[in-house]
């Protein structure tokens, strides 16, 4: 069995017409031939990831999901813009192909970038792959290696001012992710203040080194080395991307990391293999970012927390549009648990944070 991130039927209700989408390529990328096939990848909650075959090019068109209405978060020429701007000095990202806001080809904006063949890591390793515990640690060394790299780019130097603004980063993101929340709540959602309040008081000053941030930076947006799985050679899904704090981002890629001495209910809600044997722990990934970075770690508890939040806000924003009927995708009804356990996360780490 293969051990590559697999593209497969397009789901009920997303659909593309092949012709439009094959017209548009074929006008704006130079060189395809053949007819079209598309597919899509099954695993994300965000945006909508295809893959679009036309000879022997095979292609990735991301768009918006349907129904989505939280612009900023699904701006399809931005991510372009940022891929364009990023490729020359740092690519691992995919390369750029083709972006339309022409309304008439599937109804949205999107873009298609090359595909980065290789190895995507979901819950856990795909059949006919494993890790010895030493091949686990280095794969989560170079994980945070990479991001530790990722946030010395000189945004500026990069042309990628227009990311956003360093300045009052921090208090913008936690005022800005709270009232995401409380947009998107529904009737059977935890209402979270008591984080937020936490989060409001512990807020911490804005650096004096800003950097690039991914915004959503684990091991499903990262792709390896098919020939050498603990080698990464690709980092996808640039639409957060934005100018701030990196431990900012750090906190949100820790959001995610499940270890395993965690609670049960947190295991039930793991999507990364970070519990494989030789895997980093939390505290293990914190202190080498440090050793990297050079960065001050003392108050992580805050981005730490706060990252928790924020993934807890993404899931009950996808959750409320499966509430109200705006998608179908029956995986989303599962995420309302989720928000359950990560508020629960949130603050078993404020009762235990010295800060």
């Amino acid at each position: 069995m293969s051990v590559m991130d697999q593209a497969v039927e397009v789901r009920e209700g997303e659909e593309l017409d092949p012709k439009r989408v094959e017209a548009f390529l074929k006008e704006s990328v130079p060189g395809l031939t053949g007819a079209i096939e598309i597919q899509q990848f099954p695993s994300g909650f965000s945006n909508l990831t295809y893959q679009v075959t036309l000879g022997d090019n095979k292609m990735v068109l991301r768009r918006p999901p349907v129904g989505a209405k939280i612009k900023s978060a699904h701006d399809m020429g931005r991510e372009y813009k940022i891929l364009n701007a990023l490729y020359p000095v740092f690519p691992y990202c995919p390369k750029p192909l083709a972006y339309t806001e022409d309304l008439s080809v599937m109804g949205c904006p999107f873009y298609v970038m090359e595909k980065i063949p290789g190895i995507i890591l979901r819950r856990n390793p795909p059949k006919g792959l494993s890790f010895t515990p030493d091949q686990a640690t280095t794969l989560c060394q170079k994980l945070v290696g990479l991001q530790a790299d990722l946030h010395a780019i000189d945004p500026a130097a990069a042309g990628l001012q227009f990311l956003g603004k360093p300045e009052g980063y921090v208090r913008r993101q936690v005022d800005g992710w709270a009232g995401r929340y409380r947009n998107a709540i529904t009737p059977d959602a935890p209402d979270f203040e008591r984080v937020i309040a936490w989060l409001t008081e512990k807020i911490q000053p804005d650096t004096d080194t800003p950097t690039l941030v991914h915004n959503d930076y684990k091991f499903d947006n990262v792709v390896l080395n098919s020939a050498n799985p603990v080698e990464i050679i690709g980092v996808l899904d640039w639409e957060m991307a934005t100018y701030g704090d990196p431990l900012m981002d750090l906190g949100n890629s820790l959001a995610y990391w499940v270890e395993r001495d965690d609670p049960e209910e947190c295991h039930l809600m793991r999507t990364l293999p970070t519990t494989m044997d030789g895997a980093l722990t939390r505290r293990e990934i914190i202190d080498l970012y440090a050793e990297k970075s050079g960065r001050n770690m003392d108050h992580f508890d805050f981005y730490l927390c706060f990252g928790i939040f924020r993934l807890a806000v993404i899931a009950q924003q996808i959750y409320q549009r499966y509430f109200n009927g705006i998608t179908k995708d029956k995986r989303f009804a599962m995420l309302i648990a989720g928000v359950q356990i990560l508020e629960r996360s949130a603050l078993r780490l404020m009762d235990q944070s010295t800060l």
